[in-house]
């Protein structure tokens, strides 16, 4: 089972902007989010959000929901949040890429998977329901993009029992580029469950500690498109492309 992008897309205003690098700060402060707006053949165009209403689209809109862009009161144009660049330490955005889509080119986008139901390996075997992917690799229009798919994990009887990419439900107009014979989901003895769990606790320690060093010099990059907003442009259209 699939959830489609809803009909009626949301709306969100942007003004123009001619403040760039480290001066950006001025206009968070302001309650104003930094952000690009770029696309196939077009030039990249700096513009800012309103802050608090980006963050509440951002809750009510799904991941690969198309969003109508009106940029001072001009023609509604869609596109398709490419990325969010946020602050180490409060997560709060500081800078959005906004991608413009062509509705008649496909778009390559990752869903994310939801699980459904109840395994009996869980409920009486006292496993742990193990999510090996979180989401899947497809390729679809951008009105037909699905906003997450959902599988069931009743077939999930014993520790062998697996779900595959293979038994999700894609919808018709959709590719599927993931290849299906990866593992969704599984349930985990408690022990090894826990066993995963400290080794990716490990992992991730020391991914942050990597991290910890750069996360200053990450947000100072946020702050300053100027040029590098075309490098962005350009890298972003081909992630698209796929």
């Amino acid at each position: 089972m699939s959830t489609a992008a809803p009909a009626s897309r949301p709306n969100l205003a942007a003004e123009p902007r001619e403040i760039t690098g480290k001066k950006v700060a001025v206009l968070r402060r302001q309650g104003r989010l930094p952000a690009v707006v770029f696309g196939h053949g077009i030039s990249s165009e700096n513009v800012t959000l309103d802050a608090h209403d980006f963050e509440l689209l951002r809750r009510k809109a799904g991941q690969n929901a198309l969003i109508d862009l009106s940029v001072h009161g001009q023609k509604a144009r869609p596109v398709l949040v490419h990325g969010v660049q946020v602050h180490p330490v409060n997560r709060r955005p500081l800078h959005v890429d906004l991608f413009l889509v062509r509705m008649t080119e496909e778009l390559t986008v990752d869903v994310p998977l939801v699980a459904t139901g109840t395994s009996l390996a869980v409920e009486n075997l006292n496993g742990t329901l193990f999510h090996q992917l979180e989401s899947v690799r497809v390729k679809a229009l951008p009105d037909h993009l699905p906003q997450s798919i959902e599988y069931a994990i009743e077939g999930l009887v014993d520790f062998d029992a697996v779900v595959k990419v293979s038994d999700l439900a894609i919808p018709g107009d959709v590719t599927l580029l993931t290849d299906p014979e990866e593992v969704v989901a599984k349930v985990l003895p408690s022990r090894l469950q826990a066993e995963v769990e400290a080794e990716k606790a490990e992992e991730a320690e020391a991914a942050a500690e990597a991290a910890e060093g750069e996360a200053e010099g990450a947000a100072e990059a946020a702050e300053g498109e100027g040029a590098a907003a075309g490098t962005e442009s350009e890298s972003g259209s081909e992630s698209d492309e796929g």
